[in-house]
């Protein structure tokens, strides 16, 4: 019997199933489904020789990615065609063993150790101490959706007893750089060490996400394993552009971030004053409440797309992209609240 594909793992984005379903118009809608930028970086018009050559190893890109994440050096960064490419190789590429991974986290992580033969068990992430039998952990932080954020000493404990086991720790820091590196808790400056992997992700705080760019910082000789895994030519010419500019553009970022802080209150504040109880970054609020399908639904036929997750029922929030976009929503929560009762 010839084995069944797995099932795609559901994200949010999904904006034209969404317009499918409701019948409404794809342009028509607001979308919070996501926690990318809203604002997204300005990128410069992209020369000509970007899209005639292949890409180049030695164009300093990895430096660049170094300088700005606070890696050791360019050595233990490697780019790759977004993150997603990473979670999918890297487990085939560790020993197998039993893997912790959060229950509500980033959905592709268990799937991704799953089909390369690992063990999935759940991470209790209040833990002080991993439990003997794990060989492996994965953990977003923050985390996507709930917000948790960990320190980064509890993460390097972690990471010493995988280490002593002969395993690795897995830290996606997708959404940290809309803290600012000194807010972060980033393990970035840690990936000399043999055992930890760290992901980064310019697509959400830069608002870049068809880039499709990704990082992943860790050991030399696993990164060299991963290169030969994914092959050649993984991060395209334009893409490269993008996200140089946006790493050595310190005052958009800096600019941003305040930016960001301010609007994730406001979303909070707006939240919090229809009775729930948010947990926010930057860049989207959550919240866990038994009425989350029926809310969605409802802010679904104002045209306002979030994403709904089912244990615990929840809902995630991303940022309105503008002030008419925020007077829609705020209008169109007040009405799906009403209806729901």
């Amino acid at each position: 019997m010839s084995e069944q594909p797995a099932a795609l793992v559901a994200h949010g984005g999904n904006l034209h199933e969404a317009a499918q379903r409701y019948g409404i118009a794809w342009d028509a809608w607001i979308d919070l489904s996501t926690g990318i930028n809203p604002h997204g970086y300005p990128v410069p018009p992209v020369p000509s020789a970007a899209w005639r050559r292949l890409p180049d190893d030695g164009d300093g890109f990895a430096a660049s990615a170094a300088h700005y994440y606070g890696a050791p050096d360019a050595r233990h960064v490697l780019a790759v065609a977004g993150s997603q490419a990473a979670i999918r190789a890297l487990p085939a590429l560790l020993p197998r063993a039993r893997v912790a991974i959060a229950p509500l986290t980033y959905g592709e992580y268990a799937p991704a150790f799953a089909r390369a033969g690992h063990e999935i068990v759940p991470l209790d992430v209040m833990q002080d101490t991993l439990p003997d039998t794990v060989t492996h952990a994965v953990v977003v932080n923050p985390n996507n959706p709930t917000a948790t954020h960990l320190a980064a000493d509890r993460l390097l404990r972690w990471h010493a007893q995988l280490a002593a086991r002969g395993g690795t720790l897995l830290v996606d820091e997708a959404f940290a750089d809309a803290f600012g590196h000194e807010r972060s808790e980033t393990l970035a400056h840690a990936t000399r060490r043999e055992g930890l992997v760290v992901l980064r992700s310019p697509g959400k705080f830069f608002g870049l996400a068809g880039a499709r760019c990704g990082f992943a910082l860790g050991a030399p000789a696993l990164l060299a394993a991963l290169r030969a895994h994914l092959g050649a030519w993984t991060v395209s010419g334009p893409a490269r552009h993008a996200v140089t500019h946006a790493f050595e553009d310190s005052a958009w970022q800096n600019e941003m971030r305040i930016r960001l802080a301010a609007e994730s209150a406001r979303l909070v504040a707006l939240l919090r004053a229809h009775g729930f109880t948010p947990h926010a970054t930057p860049l989207f609020a959550w919240l866990a409440d038994p009425r989350a399908p029926v809310l969605q639904d409802a802010l679904a036929r104002h045209a306002v797309w979030t994403r709904r997750f089912d244990a615990p029922a929840s809902l995630r929030f991303g940022l309105p992209a503008s002030e008419s976009e925020w007077q829609r929503f705020e209008s169109a929560l007040g009405q799906a609240m009403r209806a729901i009762g």
